[in-house]
């Protein structure tokens, strides 16, 4: 999605700007403006943080990153959000409430972290903010979710973005000697899927619009690339995460995929690349024979859907709209005899006209062989169907991605994970709105005979904030048994190399 930025240093100097009031498209690609302001200047807000501060949402599975200070003044249950017909989803209060409340800041800081204990894979992380004005701050940083979540209470941002781990604390670059001391070292590996990519060939919404019908494209993506990651590249922890709006972005969180340079992630967008050229009508897939096992096992995955949803709802051929189909087979008898049948027939479905092709071939209608028909008809599948990824996004260590579980500026509904095991049950318009969410709470009667139940499993994000927990979780149990593994090494002399 267009969510990503890529960062370039500029450690020696700022040519950072700030523009307020600009008008920005929630999915345009977002402008590096000014640098984060100092923990000095963060301070200097009216809004008083300790009152504002709250540890409800810490966990006893995950527990808080540093001792929090409590005000006394500080009510143990918040006053109820009035939400009316005329609230939208970026209103100051809202979002405070969002960010006070609802967002998972513990489980967040164990993700990026790494471990339990704070490390550098968090205090050196990179988040930008954009600003309720659209100011947006680069190169913040923070020792420890409990600050990340105070700055998120004190400044309001629409959304934050998640950039890479580097070698320094992103606020303290400019007081490096050398420029090239301050460089990106890790992040995760990321891929980025996005609805208006499938403009050229979905017929039922344009633009930023989206329906059930349109999401099986993103249905299709997530299912080709999740299975190519883990069988081609044996990743194992692997997050899909919708965008709010109309499309995915998946997050490679293991250590090894966090680790590669931008010459590893390009060979692997590569690998993951199709379709070549724009899309003025021409052939736009060229591949080899015989076919790559990804791209054999990826036509045995988007067969079905080819089907259902292509031919059945897509419907990309109706009446006049056969020229593309036509231009995509090799044949000039075939495509001639179609073209003539097509022509008497012009309401003739999409569906219809893709068996015509094998029928009227079978008549006599071939000057080419059938097995040059079978492969055009593949290359028409893997047209319609096969993911089209934004690659720059996965391709650059310091690109920066927009956080799971913000608020999408434009619909109001949470960036949520998907899970993969019921990737056809997700439901990009069901996912619940902030709005909502804090209606949910308010509505929630506690029972007191019970434990005390957080605000987040009060709502409709509970299952949302259920998985991304487990996701976590079996994260972290790999890297604290492979540091294990690491530190026995070492302590038998077996990683001692000179």
């Amino acid at each position: 999605m267009p969510h990503s930025v890529t960062p370039e240093p500029t450690p020696g100097g700022d040519s950072s700007r700030t523009i307020s009031q600009a008008t920005m498209d929630p999915e345009s690609p977002d402008i590096p403006m000014a640098d984060a302001p100092s923990p000095a200047e963060a301070e200097t807000t009216k809004v008083n943080l300790e009152e504002l501060f709250n540890d409800e949402d810490s966990d006893a599975e995950f527990g808080s990153s540093a001792p929090l200070i409590k005000s006394e003044e500080e009510p143990s249950q918040p006053e109820p959000i009035k939400i009316t017909s005329k609230s939208t989803y970026s209103d100051p209060e809202i979002m405070r409430a969002f960010y006070q409340r609802l967002f998972p800041f513990r489980y967040l800081f164990q993700w990026l972290n790494h471990s339990a204990v704070p490390s550098n894979d968090f205090a050196h992380r990179e988040f930008a903010f954009t600003l309720p004005n659209d100011a947006y701050l680069r190169y913040q940083s923070f020792p420890t979710a409990d600050m990340l979540r105070r700055q998120c209470i004190q400044m309001l941002p629409s959304r934050f973005e998640i950039g890479p781990v580097y070698s320094t604390n992103p606020r303290d670059r400019k007081t490096l000697r050398k420029a090239s001391a301050f460089r990106p070292l890790a992040k995760e590996l990321v891929f980025d899927i996005d609805m208006t990519d499938y403009d050229d060939i979905r017929t039922c919404c344009t633009g930023a619009s989206i329906c059930h019908k349109c999401w099986a494209f993103i249905t299709m993506a997530i299912k080709v690339v999740d299975v190519a990651l883990r069988e081609d590249f044996g990743f194992k922890h692997i997050m899909w995460v919708y965008s709010g709006r109309r499309g995915a972005h998946a997050w490679v969180c293991d250590k090894r995929a966090r680790e590669m340079d931008d010459a590893k992630r390009r060979a692997i967008a590569g690998y993951l690349e199709l379709l070549k050229g724009g899309d003025q009508g021409g052939k736009r897939v060229n591949v080899r024979r015989p076919l790559h096992p990804h791209l054999d096992r990826s036509l045995n995955i988007l067969k079905e859907h080819f089907q259902s949803t292509i031919l059945a709802e897509q419907d990309p051929w109706a009446e006049d709209k056969s020229a593309h189909l036509l231009n995509l087979l090799p044949d000039p008898t075939l495509r001639s005899a179609l073209q003539k049948k097509w022509d008497s027939s012009p309401s003739r479905p999409s569906a219809s006209k893709w068996s015509d092709i094998d029928n009227v071939a079978k008549s006599g209608a071939l000057s080419k062989t059938s097995r040059d028909l079978l492969e055009a008809k593949q290359d028409i599948v893997l047209e319609y169907t096969y993911p089209r990824l934004d690659a720059e996004v996965s391709k650059k260590l310091n690109h920066l991605l927009k956080s799971p579980f913000v608020v999408h500026p434009g619909t109001g509904r949470v960036c949520v994970p998907i899970d993969t095991r019921k990737v056809e049950q997700f439901d990009p318009l069901g996912v619940p709105t902030v709005t909502q969410l804090l209606t949910e709470i308010d509505e929630w009667e506690d029972d007191e005979s019970e434990k005390k139940v957080q605000d987040w499993e009060k709502t409709s994000l509970k299952p949302y904030v259920d998985y991304f927990r487990g996701f976590v979780a079996g994260l972290l149990k790999e890297e604290k048994e492979k540091s294990g593994i690491k530190r026995e090494r070492e302590e038998n002399g077996e990683a001692m190399e000179f």
